[in-house]
């Protein structure tokens, strides 16, 4: 047969575990979303495909699909040094932590303390015994334990509120580190496309250097006229401007992605690369899987589920909160043999507190609950929304900068043609240099525009990852719930 002690406690675990939850029932904020992407059927095999069931992108390494061993060096450098990646680790241990807070309200509180002192009572305390001596000594060691029986559900939405809130941080982490990711692989794509387009600069000058000497040899043999030669100086200063001003945005550049792999932009330099980097192909599943793909739609509702869980904790203030205390020690007027059985006290007992009046505090309180929750609900629509819309954008960019780079590499092709020509019959004297000089300026833009396409394409195929959640899976945060 159960002891009394024994009794109070099977009672109290019954009624706590029967407790209820005064939260609304939770339910993903509704979203449109689309059967396919718009853009799908025109861009599909120009740096996308339809991914099939066990398409993934690499989960920790999606960058490798550009095949650049400098850029995967540079990325596991950002990963171990970026500031702001540090910073954002560092709030996720925060969130965690005050997750733990709150799931420690689950269990009692247990407590110990030990006193000992000399005290002295006022002859004039009332009811004061006549033989009670005025000085006396107090010695003091026992253990309290408190405990809440959370009946309405008050603790447990705060602990699941801060699951929620430390889910959310782990989602916001992974976003943070594709973000920066995604900015170091755009910056290096820039990068390297400058320096190709350097390179074209350079054997732009070289060319001119070689014309500025055919016009100014046929200027002394009296063939040319100086008009030609200031012509042909012209388009040769005009190139090696365009030069320094590329390598001035070079060095931009270079200082940014110093920055993100956490080095000084003084100590910090990459050598020149102009071998062109692969347009990956990159498996695009349909939009409803994106919902389950980008970190920061699983931050948002995460946050909007802990904005719910914490109406409950605000209802629950309307009702009477119930604690179960215990208390118990040795108490004595002399320290030797203070633990001795006659020197024992204990306590045990309920408490029950109910706020009666409060001013509309506590309306107010679930008011304020519920327009947060809407507040965060109407934030992940939001957040989804810009989603499917980055994704259709990288999209339409990849498609028509494929079709504009066709087109674009066909002009860059006949403008060489017409350069060559132009300078043939220039020397054959039967054009002005000015038909070189027009000749050359529009073979140059048509060059450097083609390698701008590239650059372009490769960047757009950077920010469809980006979109799409780049290797990140669900389960990285799910898996702790």
């Amino acid at each position: 047969m159960k002891s009394r002690p024994e009794r109070a406690l099977t009672f109290a675990l019954a009624v706590t575990l029967s407790g209820c939850s005064l939260a609304p029932a939770y339910k993903t904020p509704q979203v449109p979303v689309a059967e396919q992407y718009q853009e799908h059927g025109s861009a599909l095999g120009k740096g996308w495909v339809e991914a099939q069931p066990a398409d993934q992108l690499p989960r920790d390494a999606w960058w490798t699909l550009y095949g650049d061993a400098q850029l995967d060096q540079l990325q596991q450098r950002l990963l171990h040094n970026n500031a702001d990646l540090a910073a954002a680790l560092a709030h996720y241990q925060q969130a965690q932590t005050y997750s733990m807070q709150a799931r420690a309200g689950l269990f009692p509180q247990i407590g110990a303390s030990g006193n000992a002192q000399r005290d002295r009572q006022s002859e004039t305390r009332p009811l004061r015994g006549a033989t009670s001596s005025a000085n006396y000594n107090s010695y003091t060691l026992g253990a309290q334990v408190d405990y809440e029986l959370d009946l309405w559900g008050r603790v447990r939405n705060t602990v699941e509120a801060g699951k929620d809130d430390a889910l959310a941080a782990a989602a916001d982490l992974a976003s943070a580190r594709l973000s920066l990711q995604a900015q170091l692989a755009d910056n290096y794509i820039v990068l390297r496309g400058l320096d190709q387009q350097i390179k074209l600069l350079q054997e732009s000058i070289a060319a001119y250097e070689k014309a500025l000497q055919l016009t100014q040899t046929r200027h002394a043999g009296g063939i040319a006229s100086g008009l030609d030669v200031a012509r042909a100086q012209t388009q040769l200063s005009s190139a090696k401007s365009m030069g320094s001003q590329t390598q001035a945005q070079r060095a931009m550049v270079e200082h940014a992605i110093a920055v993100l792999v956490g080095e000084s932009a003084s100590k910090f330099s990459l050598a020149p690369e102009t071998k062109t980097l692969p347009l990956p192909t990159v498996p695009v599943s349909l939009p409803s899987t994106l919902l389950e793909r980008r970190p920061d739609v699983a931050a948002a509702e995460r946050r909007t589920a802990a904005a719910n869980a914490r109406i409950g904790v605000a209802r629950a203030a309307y009702f009477p909160s119930l604690n179960l205390s215990a208390l118990g020690g040795f108490q004595s007027a002399e320290y030797a043999g203070l633990l001795a059985a006659p020197n024992r006290f204990w306590a045990i007992g309920p408490s029950l507190l109910l706020n009666v009046f409060d001013g509309g505090r506590r309306k107010a309180s679930v008011e304020a609950a519920k327009a947060a929750t809407d507040e965060a609900g109407a934030h992940y629509r939001g957040v989804v929304l810009t989603a499917f819309q980055q994704v259709e954008d990288s999209l339409a960019q990849l498609d028509h900068y494929g079709s504009a780079r066709s087109d674009q590499k066909d002009a860059a092709e006949a403008a060489t043609r017409s350069l060559d020509l132009a300078m043939d019959r220039y020397k054959q004297g039967a054009v002005g240099y000015l038909d070189v000089v027009q000749a050359q300026t529009v073979s140059l833009d048509a060059q450097r525009s083609l390698l701008d396409l590239d650059t372009r394409q490769l960047r757009a195929s950077v920010q469809l990852v980006r979109a799409l959640g780049g290797g990140w899976r669900a389960d990285e945060t799910t898996a702790e719930k």
